[in-house]
């Protein structure tokens, strides 16, 4: 393929909008693509994040401050898992999504009941779509990950209460 013949290849498609092309023709193989390329803003690894604690609060008047310490705060029995939840772990390095594309509902919402093998959601990994089926039949007590957020090997996805 000489210059004249790539020139006005890419004249026609530029002239009939195509985004990308590729043509092999015996050793010669050539690819065009036009358009800029989405922007990827790079995130912060999610591997190495800070942990600041708060002062405790400060007392209230007329109480005895070695109580008021003594007493656990109240968001962190929010975090502790109930007893006898199962617990959906990522198999891969990825990213999570709830949903199969972007608009659609997502696979489950808490207090859904799943049944063994349905699909929860989606893990990409090397522009490779991983559906996590659930390996437990119950309902959908707390999806612990956020839609497009990276996710660690073995990392909690989902918590289930087992259908008894």
């Amino acid at each position: 393929m000489n210059q004249k013949e790539l020139k006005e290849l890419i004249e026609f498609l530029i002239e009939k909008d195509i985004a990308e092309f590729e043509l092999e023709r015996g050793d010669v193989k050539v690819r065009i693509k036009r358009g800029a390329e989405p922007v990827v803003h790079a995130s912060p690894d999610a591997r190495y994040f800070a942990v600041h604690s708060a002062p405790p609060p400060a007392p209230e008047q007329g109480t005895n401050p070695a109580v008021a310490a003594a007493a656990p705060p109240e968001n962190e029995a929010a975090h502790q898992p109930e007893a006898g939840l199962h617990m959906v772990h990522s198999p891969i390095v990825g990213t999570f999504y709830e949903c199969p594309s972007p608009g659609s509902p997502p696979f489950v919402k808490v207090g859904d009941v799943v049944e063994v093998g349905q699909v929860l959601c989606i893990v990409e990994a090397m522009k490779l779509m991983n559906e996590i089926e659930s390996d437990v039949a119950g309902e959908i007590v707390t999806k612990l990950i956020s839609n497009g957020q990276p996710i660690e090997y073995g990392q909690d996805l989902f918590a289930i209460r087992p259908r008894k």
